[in-house]
């Protein structure tokens, strides 16, 4: 390989990760762990690539020039300033083109043994492709169902609590799932974003060990899962959460406070329902979350939306709920919630052994 460049494979081998291309493309994506010193920002990006289209790619070489050594001659004063001799960077752009090349040869010339990231951001992108293709169906599951209101978020962390592997999708996705699942204080990432970083949980765990995770559609709010993990769930053995409606109830009423305090955040979502339910069912909603009456509001949904829904989609979705172990509880308190965990740990007899006991639970009830 020529001297001076690196393969994903290789992200491992090297002190820092250097990301040249601008703010706006490593906000919607980045190796994991890199920084962004880029040798053109967003303004300047679209100002070169303009010149490229309407002049000439001489005229954009030489005003792109001009900026990158001006940018990169900042990143030497600032961020690079106290590198040792010894330090050893990896630098990447989109493709692995003129701005990391440019970077890495300045780099090299002050004497860093710094490397150009081979084909880039996009090889990486692809990289992370084919290993969530291969890990997906690789892993064994254990697939958490039960409708909405089953705590079963709640359940995932337990696990975890108990040493267990899990995989929460919906904190990776900064979404709830349900229709109400918007997040007051976390916008969801970009779905390149969401890969990367379910990338890099799959790549961390033991495959001789069993993951939990709880059961999804095929989209958490504005995200897809990619395909091969949706298929390999599917497949995957399962185990429902059957909690009483009154737990559930009780449950949604603290998990989704916040709504009360954002009446406009909650009317909108009841509107995303309007081609499922009569104008009157929408009117009717509008009407108690207008009073913040979440109890009764919930308990519509419950039984107009999200319970027809889940009998519709687990049977057809999850190959294997059929012969799940049904898991019954009054109680989707923190205590009640460790219970379930304990169960859960109980009905697998390859489980890690090594599980340890749960712990009362120290979280914000729901």
């Amino acid at each position: 390989m020529k001297k001076g460049v690196a393969t994903v494979a290789q992200l491992s081998g090297f002190d820092e990760i250097i990301d040249a291309r601008s703010p706006a493309e490593f906000a919607e994506d980045r190796i994991p762990g890199a920084v962004n010193l880029p040798v053109l920002d967003n303004e300047q990006r679209i100002v070169v690539g303009t010149l490229y289209k309407q002049q000439s790619a001489f005229e954009a070489r030489r005003l792109g020039g001009a900026l990158v050594a001006e940018n990169i001659a900042r990143h030497l004063q600032d961020h690079l300033k106290d590198k040792p001799r010894n330090w050893r960077p990896l630098i990447y752009c989109w493709r692995g083109g003129q701005r990391s090349g440019a970077f890495t040869t300045w780099l090299r010339m002050v004497g860093w043994d710094a490397h150009q990231l081979q084909g880039g951001y996009k090889r990486f992108r692809h990289h992370v492709i084919e290993e969530i293709a291969h890990f997906a169906p690789a892993l064994r599951w254990r697939v958490i169902c039960g409708p909405t209101g089953s705590a079963k978020t709640r359940v995932l962390e337990a696990l975890a609590r108990a040493g267990a592997q899990t995989l929460d999708l919906e904190d990776l996705a900064a979404h709830k799932g349900s229709v109400l699942g918007a997040l007051p204080d976390r916008p969801q990432p970009t779905q390149k974003h969401f890969e990367t970083a379910l990338w890099t949980r799959l790549r961390a765990f033991d495959p001789a060990r069993p993951v939990h995770i709880e059961a999804e559609s095929r989209k958490i709010g504005a995200l897809f899962l990619p395909e091969p993990l949706i298929m390999a769930m599917r497949r995957s053995p399962c185990v429902a959460i059957e909690a009483t409606r009154e737990a559930r109830l009780a449950f949604l009423v603290r998990d989704y406070a916040y709504l009360g305090d954002d009446i406009a955040r909650l009317q909108s979502n009841i509107d995303r329902l309007a081609e499922l339910q009569s104008r009157k069912t929408i009117a009717q909603w509008h009407a108690l979350a207008e009073t913040r009456a979440l109890p009764e509001l919930f308990g519509e949904l419950i039984d107009l939306h999200y319970d027809p829904h889940y009998r519709r989609s687990q049977n057809g979705n999850y190959f294997a709920f059929g012969t799940a172990p049904r898991l019954e509880t009054d109680d989707l308190g923190p205590a009640g919630i460790d219970v379930l965990a304990r169960r859960i740990l109980q009905t697998d007899p390859a489980q890690e052994r090594a599980a340890a006991p749960v712990q009362g639970s120290t979280s914000v009830p729901g």
